[in-house]
């Protein structure tokens, strides 16, 4: 009997808005400074490695892994290390960053070279040299996710965000890299299936994808329904495989993937994997979609990791003379976070700019709660998110326990649907960070 599917027929029908899709992608040129984080990932900080005054190429180690869940960092840039000093990011934290002054030559560093790798403890290791991290978002370490034993291989190429096109551009671009790292995860893994995910709205990547993986067994792909999240982790293995993550796992904690038999790697991901292993060059560089109806230029822009927003903007042509910028995005419109301003620098994760004008960006007044469900309709993960926000303004830990508060992923279904035009994502978000906060100091 065909299992039932929960996950896949929840979300929301967000627009298509794909404007930069047959855009090739450009290289940006070298921007004069960049400063780099030591924190563009899920963990501990990078320790910086450099000091001021120091020569880098690209590639060069700046910034050591600080533990076991953490990255490398590496310069994207040759030039000088003008400064090594704390700075607080776009999402609020503050971290040790290295700031380079480019030399615009893009030496490539002469330690930059192809890793070997027989087994899958030398390939974990050739990852966590390489810094690879989930580039899709999340910044989870890949090393760190490949360690679990499972049968099944799940390429996230779903790309389901309004406006967002650099997975696309990677499949249309670097299908070889997408296919060598796919296959070296499979082999040193023991991973005998691996499906690749793509939504029906990118027609000529999923022709593309499945006339190259025809011959390569194991490999299928899986045009996935177009509906937002289909791209979220527990959404993805239920569409591609049938299967459910547990909400609790064996460790007591949200379920993962790992405990239903799956890994799920971005596309560009496994993709940058590919592309390590065969020229030694670590993750350095980024492609971003620049859109939004504020920039003069859309386009899909590779630049070095580090460079600033303001940079990127200059390159697709700035902000249209006749427009007043109003929100700068970095990441989708569903998921991502508004920026204060353009000097912050393009991160690993960042797969997206968008520049709105002001007429764009004002947001509808909220009016009172209907009690209409959408957003529990909505809710990928079976949440209901109107509870929730009652419970957490009566600061009621047990209550938010049962309501599962800690499986929200912030996808903002909830608050597109609402017809009162409520901010219901961003009041669980809240309620989930202070139900965590109450749980690690030993709340009840």
């Amino acid at each position: 009997m065909l299992k039932i599917l929960k996950r896949s027929a929840k979300g929301a029908r967000v627009p298509h808005e794909k404007s930069t899709a047959d855009m090739p992608t450009v290289r940006m040129p070298v921007p004069k400074n960049v400063v780099i984080p030591m924190s563009m990932h899920i963990g501990a900080p990078a320790e910086p490695v450099v000091k001021k005054g120091d020569q880098v190429f690209v590639g060069t180690l700046i910034g050591k892994a600080g533990g076991f869940v953490s990255a490398n960092i590496h310069s994207s840039v040759s030039g000088t290390v003008v400064d090594v000093a704390p700075m607080r990011m776009v999402n609020g934290p503050v971290c040790q960053a290295v700031a380079i002054q480019c030399d615009g030559n893009q030496t490539v560093d002469p330690a930059c070279v192809p890793p070997t790798v027989t087994d899958k403890e030398s390939l974990l290791a050739a990852i966590q040299a390489c810094g690879l991290v989930g580039v899709g978002g999340a910044g989870f370490p890949t090393h760190v996710k490949l360690m679990a034993k499972v049968d099944t291989l799940l390429i996230n190429a779903a790309e389901c965000e309004p406006y967002l096109t650099t997975d696309a551009r990677e499949m249309l671009e670097c299908s070889d890299t997408i296919l060598s790292g796919i296959e070296a995860v499979m082999k040193y893994c023991e991973i005998p299936h691996c499906i690749i995910g793509i939504e029906r709205n990118k027609p000529a990547c999923i022709d593309l994808m499945c006339s190259l993986t025809r011959d390569m067994k194991g490999v299928s792909v899986k045009p996935l329904p177009m509906r937002y999240p289909q791209g979220a982790e527990k959404t993805l293995v239920e569409t591609c495989t049938g299967r459910e993550v547990p909400q609790i796992g064996p460790s007591g904690k949200a379920g993962l993937p790992a405990d239903c038999g799956c890994i799920v790697m971005n596309v560009t991901s496994v993709s940058t994997l590919g592309k390590y292993l065969k020229t030694g060059i670590p993750l350095v560089s980024k492609r971003v979609t620049v859109d939004g109806d504020a920039i003069a230029k859309p386009q899909n822009i590779e630049v070095p990791i580090g460079t600033l927003y303001r940079d990127v903007i200059e390159a697709c042509g700035g902000i249209k003379p006749d427009v007043e910028l109003g929100k700068i995005i970095f990441g989708g419109p569903m998921m991502g976070g508004a920026s204060p301003s353009a000097d912050f620098p393009v991160l690993k994760q960042n797969n997206g700019l968008l520049l709105f004008s002001r007429k764009a960006a004002v947001l509808p007044a909220a009016q009172p709660c209907i009690r209409c469900g959408r957003c529990i309709s909505a809710c990928p993960m079976g949440l209901e998110p109107v509870v929730i926000v009652e419970n957490h303004n009566k600061k009621d830990t047990a209550a938010l326990k049962s309501l599962c508060v800690d499986l929200c992923v912030a996808c903002g279904s909830c608050t597109y649907v609402c017809p009162a035009k409520r901010p219901v994502s961003q009041a669980v978000t809240q309620a989930k960070a202070w139900y965590l906060s109450e749980m690690r100091k030993g709340g009840k």
